[in-house]
């Protein structure tokens, strides 16, 4: 299963209009279910920012500031990356640059691995949305209106039925939401 999950505001946007997200750091407990989901990955598709973003968690020992965080540093290091750039010549840690087309990309890593696959990146997942390559959207949606930035969902010319199968409010006010296509 390709997976989109990402952090939104309640306006749905995954970064506002200068950039930023930090307001969706999580919380221990919110960072205790990031763990668990990312231990259950076999693979992860990563647009360039997305990976510069994540790489510290391999590289930077600063990072591994409690048992919580050293775990996810450890999962994260130790999970597979396929990072797509058009301006990275090489990438860090447990990552291969791209070699081929976004859906022969996912096509082999769904043929590599027996579990879930998990893509990230506004553009990358844009371009899978489009191309329907995602069978399942997670969103973690952050009381906060940003009015405006990058957008969870590109725009898209046909409608994409979903079934809404898990729901969960943490103490932090984010609500989680896991969606799957509609069959």
């Amino acid at each position: 299963m390709l997976i989109f999950s990402m952090s939104v505001s309640v306006d749905g946007f995954i970064a506002d209009r200068a950039g930023g997200f930090e307001w969706t750091i999580p919380d221990d407990e919110l960072f205790r279910f990031h763990l668990d989901r990312v231990r259950e990955l076999g693979t992860h598709l990563c647009g360039r920012r997305l990976y510069e973003t994540m790489l510290p968690w391999e590289t930077d020992p600063a990072m591994r500031v409690d048992d919580l965080r050293i775990a996810f540093a450890d999962v994260w290091a130790a999970l597979p990356k396929v990072v797509f750039s058009r301006t990275l010549a090489t990438v860090e840690g447990n990552a291969r640059l791209a070699e081929a087309s976004l859906a022969d990309e996912v096509a082999a890593a769904r043929a590599a691995t027996g579990t879930d696959i998990e893509i990230g990146g506004a553009s990358l997942a844009a371009e899978a949305i489009v191309q329907g390559l995602v069978d399942e959207f997670r969103i973690f949606r952050y009381p906060v209106v940003v009015g405006g930035g990058t957008p969870y969902f590109p725009p898209v010319t046909q409608h994409i039925a979903l079934d809404l199968v898990e729901v969960r409010t943490f103490a932090s006010r984010v609500v989680y939401e896991r969606y799957t296509r509609a069959e």
